[in-house]
């Protein structure tokens, strides 16, 4: 079925405002539900956190007061359906277990857009930068059974493989090589246009979410960790932000953001198995739907032109959460060793690269290395959840 968000009409803009009753959200079940719904969850708050961060630095930069205003409205929505979205989640679960969910995200929903990507650049850059996420479960995974003495399991199910990836330790590079090049806005499909959005905005949001909780652990190979791979994250989001073409105008920015978060309301909706999430999903994408429709007055008036010009005429197939293990292991097999250079990718070290190498570890093993180190010695072997064989890369298996 085909569905054009242009042509629909959602909820007027001064009938969405909710009350304190209507915003207090049941969270879903910690222990009973379905692990992906968390994910959704996890995805969208990312949405709505970059869509009202947008919404700011637009704000910053307009110097009209009325199109102040219209921003500010539609804002404030938004800041109301990122509180529902967010407080779906269970408050029982530690920030590790929500640390987990966040790079279970991270992995599976970078795989499904590196699978479906349409530019052999932009796959590159999603497939490269899903091993790296990969490995950050695995780390995170023996953390959790070191400090918590639970198992990644209860939360990834058997959904996600849990087992190394591309090295944490080998993240670290020169930031000028964290840079890709740009999609071109006039040529790239518009299903590109949304991948690389959603990307960066999931991304954005677990580098903030480790900025804030990071100290909050008192074991020190905890904060160690956290830091080290919440500064992997600015990097990511380094490398995500700069594939969006930095010539779209704000307008064009504005009605990308929009349309991209129609996309995922309808993708989820259609997915969702909590029949109460899938309510708040139905009813934030018809709030969207008008989001939309504003944002695209908007353009008209002050761009001049069409939003057909920019967007797909139907929304693409849905943005799917669901295991991508077989694809995962053919990229462990593949693209363990490579690194950037400049804007692309080499198998071998280069100069820049070794010395930030250098300059970062100071000649010691980093948290990330250290962790399952402490984690064998802890336990007499390491984490790791492997539901489909051994390790596709022999040097990663376990003796």
């Amino acid at each position: 079925m085909t569905f054009n968000p242009l042509e629909q009409r959602g909820i007027p803009l001064d009938r969405q405002l909710r009350n304190w009753r209507e915003l207090d959200v049941e969270p879903v079940d910690p222990d009973h539900g379905d692990p992906y719904t968390r994910c959704r969850v996890i995805t969208m708050n990312g949405i709505e956190v970059e869509a009202i961060l947008f919404s700011h630095q637009m704000a910053r930069h307009c110097p009209d007061p009325e199109i102040k205003r219209q921003l500010a409205e539609v804002r404030y929505i938004e800041h109301q359906q990122q509180k529902a979205v967010n407080w779906l989640l269970p408050g029982v679960a530690s920030v590790l277990e929500t640390t987990i969910a966040y790079e279970q995200v991270a992995v599976d929903l970078t795989a499904w857009v590196a699978r479906m990507e349409p530019d052999p650049y932009l796959k590159q850059a999603y497939q490269f930068g899903v091993l790296e996420d990969f490995d950050h479960l695995y780390r995170y995974a023996n953390l959790y059974e070191m400090i918590e003495h639970r198992k990644a399991e209860a939360i990834v199910d058997q959904l996600t493989e849990v087992m190394p990836g591309r090295p944490t330790k080998y993240h670290h590079r020169h930031p000028a090589d964290n840079v890709r090049d740009p999609y071109d806005r006039t040529r790239t499909d518009p299903l590109s246009k949304l991948h690389a959005l959603t990307i960066m905005s999931t991304e954005q949001q677990t580098m903030n979410f480790y900025m804030n909780v990071g100290p909050t652990y008192m074991e020190p190979i905890a904060r160690q960790l956290y830091q080290e791979i919440g500064l992997i994250e600015e990097e990511h989001v380094t490398h995500y932000e700069s594939l969006v073409d930095p010539g779209e105008t704000w307008w064009e920015q504005l009605v990308n953001h929009e349309y991209n978060e129609c996309y995922l309301y309808h993708s989820f909706m259609e997915q969702e198995s909590d029949p109460k999430v899938k309510a708040i999903w139905e009813l934030h994408l018809n709030m969207e739907l008008e989001h939309l429709r504003i944002a695209c007055d908007l353009m008209r008036r002050h761009d001049g032109r069409e939003p057909e010009e920019i967007l797909a005429p139907q929304l693409p197939n849905v943005m799917t959460f669901e295991p991508n293990k077989a694809y995962l292991r053919e990229l462990l097999a593949t693209q363990m060793d490579l690194t950037t250079l400049g804007t692309g990718y080499v198998r071998d070290a280069h100069e820049r690269f070794e010395k930030l190498q250098a300059d970062i570890h100071g000649g010691e093993e980093p948290a990330s290395e250290r962790v399952i180190d402490e984690h064998r010695a802890m336990f007499g072997r390491e984490y790791r959840l492997v539901t489909e064989g051994e390790h596709p890369d022999p040097a990663m298996r376990q003796g």
